[in-house]
Parts: C-alpha cells; sequence; structure tokens
C-alpha cells in the first residue's frame, strides 16, 4: 500500500491555530459506515448518538509543560521537549540544533538552573537536570503546541490544550479528540445509561513523526506506554458499544485484543486492513495528509468513505488538526 495514496491538498487558513472559547461549540460530522452517509452538527449534540448499554472510553493522560527555552554555556539560545523520565533527574528528550550540540553540553535554563546532555543519539538525547524536573516543569515550562500552530503559546493553552478529564502525567501533546468534551456534555452521556470508562495511553513525539516509507508496511511505530485497568477490560467486553475518543484510545485497547497485554509500551500501527476488535464507533479530529491518525481512521471507515467526508469538511470550511474540529464514525 502506497503512503501517497493517503494524500490530499489542506488549505492552511483550514488549520485551526486557535482553541474555540468553548470547546463545545466545535463542528461535529457524523459519518455513517454501513450507509455512507455524512451529516452535520454541533459537539454539543454528541449526546444524542448515545444508546442504554454503551460506553464512552477516554483517555486520562496529562499533557506536561514538556518545552524548555534556554541556551548553551556559549550563549546559543536552545529549545528542550522532555519526552519521558528515565530516572530522577534524567529525561530522554529532543532538543533543536541538535546536530551542532555535542555530549558534555550545559543548557541553562537559569542562571543556576541546568542540564547536562550525558548521551546523544541524532536529535535525541539522555539529559542530566541539577535540580528537581517537575519543580522546573512547573517554573519554566510551557504547554508543547504542535509545530503546525505558527503562533507562540499562551497562557490560556494551559487549559485549552487540556481534556476535562486529564488525570495521569505523561503526555507531550493532548489526545486532541478529546478536547470537545465539557463536564455538561459527559452528564449528558451518563444520563443516557452509557458507561464511561478510562484507559491511559501517553502520547509521545511518535504520533506526530513523519511516515518516510513509500510502502506503508515499512513504517515503525515509535512505542508508548499505555495502561487499562481489569474492570475496564471486564466491562468492553459486556458493553453494547464502545465509543473510543481518538487514535489513542483506539491504539491502546486494539493492542490488548491483539496481545493480551494490558499495561507497557505498544507501538501497534494501525493502517486499511486492521479489522477492529473492540472499538465500533470512533471520535476524531481531521488530521494531516499521509499521517499515522488519517491512516488508523481510513481503516476504521474505508479510504473513500474518509476521502469523501474530507473533501466535503474542506468545502464546509472545517477547522483542522488538533484545535480543530470533530468526526463521529458509526
Amino acid at each position: 500500500m502506497k503512503l501517497s495514496e493517503f494524500n490530499y491538498i489542506l488549505p492552511q487558513e483550514l488549520i485551526a491555530q486557535h482553541p474555540l472559547e468553548e470547546r463545545e461549540k466545535a463542528k461535529l460530522m457524523v459519518l455513517n459506515k454501513k450507509t455512507g452517509s455524512i451529516a452535520h452538527h454541533k459537539f454539543c449534540e454528541i449526546a444524542t448518538f448515545f444508546k442504554e448499554g454503551d460506553m464512552l472510553l477516554i483517555n486520562n493522560t496529562r499533557v506536561i509543560k514538556a518545552r524548555l527555552k534556554g541556551h548553551k554555556e556559549t550563549g546559543g539560545k536552545i529549545e528542550i521537549l522532555l519526552i519521558r523520565e528515565i530516572e530522577k533527574k534524567v529525561w530522554e528528550a529532543m532538543i533543536s540544533h541538535a546536530k551542532r550540540t555535542k555530549a558534555g553540553t550545559k543548557l541553562l535554563l537559569d542562571k543556576n538552573i541546568y542540564a547536562t546532555i550525558a548521551e546523544k543519539k541524532g536529535s535525541r538525547c539522555h539529559l542530566v537536570f541539577n535540580s528537581e524536573v517537575q519543580d522546573i516543569i512547573r517554573k519554566y515550562g510551557i504547554v508543547p503546541l504542535p509545530h503546525y500552530i505558527k503562533r507562540d503559546t499562551v497562557k490560556k493553552d494551559e487549559e485549552h490544550y487540556q481534556t476535562v478529564f486529564a488525570k495521569e502525567q505523561g503526555s507531550i501533546a493532548a489526545p486532541t479528540a478529546g478536547l470537545h468534551f465539557t463536564d455538561n456534555i459527559l452528564k449528558k452521556i451518563i444520563n443516557k445509561n452509557t458507561i464511561i470508562a478510562e484507559i491511559t495511553l501517553h502520547i509521545g513525539p511518535g504520533t506526530f513523526r513523519p511516515i518516510r516509507a513509500e510502502n506503508i508496511e515499512d513504517h515503525d511505530m515509535e512505542s508508548e506506554y499505555f495502561e487499562i485497568s481489569q474492570d475496564v477490560i471486564s466491562k468492553v467486553k459486556q458493553v453494547r458499544r464502545v465509543f473510543g475518543v481518538g487514535t489513542s484510545v483506539c491504539r491502546a485497547i486494539e493492542t490488548f485484543a491483539q496481545t493480551g497485554k494490558a499495561d507497557g509500551c505498544t507501538d501497534l500501527f494501525i493502517y486499511p486492513g486492521h479489522v477492529f476488535k473492540m472499538i465500533d464507533c470512533l471520535i476524531t479530529n481531521f488530521h494531516l495528509p499521509c499521517s499515522t491518525p488519517l491512516l488508523l481512521v481510513c481503516a476504521f471507515a474505508g479510504k473513500d468513505l474518509i476521502f469523501k467526508a474530507y473533501r466535503e469538511a474542506i468545502e464546509k470550511k472545517y477547522r483542522f488538526l488538533s484545535y480543530g474540529d470533530a468526526m463521529l464514525i458509526i
């Protein structure tokens, strides 16, 4: 299967640069896999699509303020993107100008606060901090907005680039399909006698990593940590339909379905041809051309229907990507 088959022209003006002030006011496109129909709603209406005995499966990961700005001892500016904690005060990270920055270099965040590059491999490195990293994140951290949002991070991003059900610290990107939910919408879904269950998958840089291989089967997904409780696994098997919120939820629960593993790391790459075993309905956003999330939704609903929906979304000026509008596939 060729990557070029999943390309489309995304008008730059449709890439949402700011969140809506009221997240539930986003548009909601509803696709029916069986009939091929496309309908247009508001996200605040999503509870009407749930029935008694359904489950809403959400990702409760919380975005950390993983971006740090500083400078080298020589004075050159540098940016750090924290990826994961290896041990106390030691983190895997990505750094700007990686090729020109050697192991042993000190990266200063303040006069007395710094990290030293202990090990380096390409743009990745291990940083050893001289202070408690959680304190550094609280004081100096910046919300790591995606590269296609062409503006500086502002204070309100700390609220808007976080789901209302975020709990478990560990992601460097939001599970964006969940950004549209409010506490009020969740209450309406519960009132439909629907179960709301939580899993955790910490989203890493692999979510944004481009597919370089023309044969998509040759692409390797970067692994991400996930955890699903036995209680959730038991309930998933009993409910009428499972509504998965986002590609991260899909990858976590489908990993369990394939391997029986309920925690650890998953590098499951879902693309057309995958047979879904746990997810019946999918809530998602509108994704970049040739991206792994786009391939996942094409696997779920069929490439022809997804590309028909994307053409209609572009025509009707839907907002794309992380701060954009939503799609429900039933």
